[in-house]
């Protein structure tokens, strides 16, 4: 498609019916998409923020880009009132009849308003409007409120095949041609994004651990900006340090003639991780503000930790019993900071984890997604922080893979030998991660005990909340680490 083309079929709608006829079918679809972050409480309503057509809803096959605000109820910790709904992007397709292999995407049948008679569906899931979406890109457009940019002197080839990840993600993503792949932010915030910010920035100081920016897309709207999609290179062939550290252990699960494994096979892997952490680190250091966090921004931090320790055990009747000891971790941090112990804090990667890393056939390891805990305002995810909190993360990621693998708690495969217990394939593995990230950035991590343990537990506090909300049987992992950490000096 032309860029002449691009602009001539497509323009703003201003409908309110529009949404209207749309609005009891978006009830039922929008809270089961593994996207929403509502979920557990009813939408009320919709209002509509912007929509436009990028095919017209006359043709054969038409496509809508809406944002809307989904209204819910407000939750208990979120106290009385009102406040403005979460903001979603969505592409609706709009057909006539839907086809049997697009069934999966199906949102329903508009029996009114202008859409009456058609069939709505996730647009995704379909090639052409992913080809849209990447001419658009390619060619700069501008419709309506929608921005397209990308960075010139990178070719955007427009033939390339494009396909969904159909994994459960925070946010939709689509590979064209094993070329590039667009990460389509779902709630969207007004703000400097750091999912393209931080990759940019990083981009210019040469940094090749994150792939660079090719293109984005964004909405202009009463003078703010909402950052909607990053297109960024496809690393073809790489596997992310997840499913690499789970194949790696699997492997050492099995029996073995001396009954002796302990983490060897992952343990260059987690050291090549260490470093490439440190690379990004330094980088970002270089390119933006750092500050000191002395007393009083130590005592905010603490407090922070302390309270979100009590939400918890509020609501997690297993916590409590660690509660007194979990504590202790932010007591010592405050006391470090009350003697006059400063701390550097930085831009960081910001939710850290084996799954945002992306290891490569050529061995090289890349760190992606940048946006930060979603559930954060976009203010405290763009604050510099000191970069011990994303090694936390880190750190307990490691100890989810080790209990991820049956037979990785220690317990002996049916007619093997009994595999190593968690604390022998994580902490090798901690202690790998640690010692190649010290290698680049001059400093052990683990030469800050008290900061990385205050870290480390207000990452597992969060893990049990986060686990006994939405996957319980899960529990026993953050709750194994909660019992180690109550129990540390």
């Amino acid at each position: 498609m032309s860029e002449a083309a691009i602009h001539s079929v497509t323009a703003p709608v201003a409908r309110p019916e529009l949404l209207a006829s749309l609005d009891p079918l978006l009830r039922e679809w929008l809270p089961r998409q593994r996207w929403f972050a509502g979920k557990g409480r009813p939408v009320t309503g919709f209002s509509l923020v912007t929509a436009n057509e990028l095919l017209p809803s006359t043709a054969q096959l038409g496509l809508l880009h809406l944002l809307v605000r989904a209204h819910q109820p407000l939750t208990p910790a979120q106290g009385a009132g009102t406040r403005p709904g979460d903001c979603y992007q969505l592409l609706i397709g709009v057909r006539e009849a839907l086809p049997p292999h697009l069934a999966p995407a199906l949102i329903g049948h508009v029996e009114e308003g202008p859409l009456a008679g058609h069939t709505v569906y996730e647009a995704l899931h379909d090639p052409r409007p992913a080809d849209v979406l990447l001419e658009a890109l390619r060619t700069q457009a501008r419709i309506g409120e929608l921005r397209f940019e990308r960075d010139r002197r990178q070719e955007i080839r427009g033939d390339l095949v494009p396909r969904l990840i159909t994994a459960e993600q925070s946010n939709s993503s689509l590979v064209f041609g094993d070329t590039f792949i667009l990460k389509l932010l779902r709630r969207v915030v007004p703000g400097v994004n750091p999912d393209l910010e931080l990759p940019l920035t990083l981009a210019r100081e040469g940094c090749p651990r994150v792939p660079a920016p090719t293109a984005w897309m964004a909405a202009d709207l009463d003078e703010e900006t909402y950052v909607l999609g990053v297109l960024q290179p496809y690393v073809q062939g790489a596997v992310d340090g997840w499913e690499l550290a789970l194949g790696e252990l699997a492997k050492e699960s099995e029996p073995a003639e001396d009954g002796c494994r302990g983490g060897e096979g992952f343990t260059g892997e987690a050291r090549a991780l260490g470093r490439a952490t440190a690379e990004v680190h330094t980088a970002l250091a270089r390119a933006l503000p750092t500050v000191t966090l002395g007393h009083v921004q130590m005592e905010l931090l603490v407090d922070g930790m302390t309270e979100r320790l009590a939400t918890a055990a509020q609501a997690v009747p297993a916590l409590r019993p660690y509660a007194a000891g979990l504590r202790t971790a932010f007591e010592a941090l405050a006391d470090l900071a009350s003697e006059g112990q400063t701390w550097t804090a930085q831009r960081i990667h910001g939710d850290l984890h084996l799954g945002q890393c992306l290891r490569a056939p050529s061995g090289e390891w890349s760190l992606i997604d940048f946006e930060g805990e979603p559930s954060k305002p976009l203010a405290e995810r763009r604050m510099p922080q000191p970069p011990l909190r994303d090694i936390a993360g880190m750190l307990r990621s490691f100890d989810y893979a080790a209990h991820a693998v049956p037979g990785a708690l220690g317990s002996a495969p049916a007619g093997g030998t009994p595999v190593p217990s968690v604390p022998d394939w994580a902490d090798i593995c901690r202690a790998a991660y640690c010692a190649g990230y010290a290698e680049v950035a001059g400093r052990d991590p683990r030469a800050d005990p008290v900061l990385l343990r205050a870290y480390e537990t207000d990452k597992a506090i969060y893990e049990v909340l986060y686990e006994a909300r939405h996957r319980p049987d899960w529990l026993p992992v953050p709750m194994a680490a909660i019992r180690r950490l109550a129990a540390s000096p």
